[in-house]
C-alpha cells in the first residue's frame, strides 16, 4: 500500500472530516468519537483488504455510516430509558428474589409459559433476534410478536414471583 494509505496517515487526514460527518448523523460528541474510532478500529483490522489506495477517502466514509446504522439499530433494539420513566412498568421482584433464583430454574419455568409465548420469548431473550426476525422465523406478523412476547413476559414473571416467594423449603428446588 502506498504510504498515503498507512494508518496514522489516514487518522491524520480523515480524522477531521469523519468526525464531523458522525457528529453530524449522531448530535452527540461522544457517539460521533465512538464512531470515528470504530471506522478506525475496522480499518485498522480490515484496510488491508482495500486494493485501490484512491478509494480510502469513500471507504471509511461508507464504514462509518454503516456503523452508524448498526448502532441505531442496536439502539432501537435495546433502547435506553431513565430508570425513573418505566418504574411503573418494572416488575415487583426484590433483588433478593432474584439472587434466589438461577438461570437453569428461569429456562425450567419458561416450559410452564403458555405455549404460543415460550418461542417468541425463547428467541427474543435467549437467542437474541429482533421482533421482525421472530415474525419471520414463526411466520406470524409483527404486532402478534409483540403481543406473544408482552404476554408471554407477564406470565414468565408472575412465575418467578411466585417461586422467589414460596416458603423457604421449596426454595431448596432453586437451586437445584
Amino acid at each position: 500500500m502506498p504510504e498515503e494509505t498507512d494508518f496514522e496517515s489516514l487518522v491524520a487526514r480523515f480524522y477531521g472530516p469523519l468526525y464531523q460527518f458522525a457528529f453530524s448523523l449522531t448530535r452527540a460528541e461522544a457517539d460521533a468519537c465512538d464512531l470515528t474510532q470504530q471506522t478506525f478500529y475496522i480499518w485498522a483490522t480490515k484496510g488491508h483488504q482495500l486494493r485501490d489506495g484512491s478509494k480510502v477517502k469513500t471507504w471509511l466514509f461508507t464504514t462509518l455510516h454503516r456503523e452508524f446504522l448498526n448502532m441505531r439499530r442496536k439502539v432501537v433494539r435495546f433502547p435506553h430509558y431513565e430508570l425513573g420513566e418505566v418504574d411503573p412498568e418494572l416488575p415487583a421482584i426484590s433483588p433478593t428474589m432474584v439472587n434466589a433464583i438461577d438461570s437453569a430454574k428461569v429456562v425450567e419455568l419458561l416450559t410452564q409459559v403458555g405455549e404460543p409465548y415460550q418461542a417468541p420469548l425463547a428467541l427474543f431473550y435467549m437467542e437474541d433476534y429482533s421482533y421482525k426476525e421472530i415474525a419471520d422465523i414463526l411466520e406470524v406478523p409483527l404486532g402478534t410478536v409483540q403481543s406473544r412476547i408482552s404476554r408471554g413476559m407477564a406470565q414468565l414473571q408472575q412465575l418467578i414471583l411466585n417461586v422467589a416467594t414460596a416458603p423457604s423449603a421449596t426454595r431448596k428446588e432453586l437451586h437445584g
